[in-house]
């Protein structure tokens, strides 16, 4: 999923970040993954192989929808956007992901030594 030198993705975090980028407007396959390496500053690199799993996951549990369209270049192209459930599903795991980074951060911050 991620390149020599970059972030691996943690599970789950790919369909959030897919969730996040849909929040805006709807997106090609391509657009998405593009973004999500402009966004994280090159940090993370989404391949296709890892995004279409993904998106075909989210579309069958109901968290996105598709149709077919033209992309800018004038070829066609599945755009995805987020359903009422998918909206639900960002809200949800946006609230669980922060409250994981802050436990996290305060582990790593821990001076005194962490229970056995």
């Amino acid at each position: 999923m991620a390149s020599k030198g970059k972030a691996d993705l943690l599970q789950g975090t790919l369909d959030l970040l897919v969730l996040r980028l849909l929040k805006s407007a709807p997106l090609n396959g391509w657009d998405i993954m593009q973004r999500i390496r402009v966004v994280t500053r090159d940090v993370l690199s989404v391949t296709p192989g890892a995004l279409y799993p993904a998106l075909h996951r989210l579309e069958r549990q109901g968290l996105v929808e598709s149709e077919w369209g033209l992309s800018e270049n004038n070829r066609t192209a599945k755009y995805y956007k987020l359903s009422a459930a998918g909206r639900r599903r960002l809200q949800a795991g946006s609230s669980a992901w922060h409250h994981f980074v802050e436990a996290a951060g305060r582990a790593l911050r821990a001076t005194a030594p962490l229970p056995a």
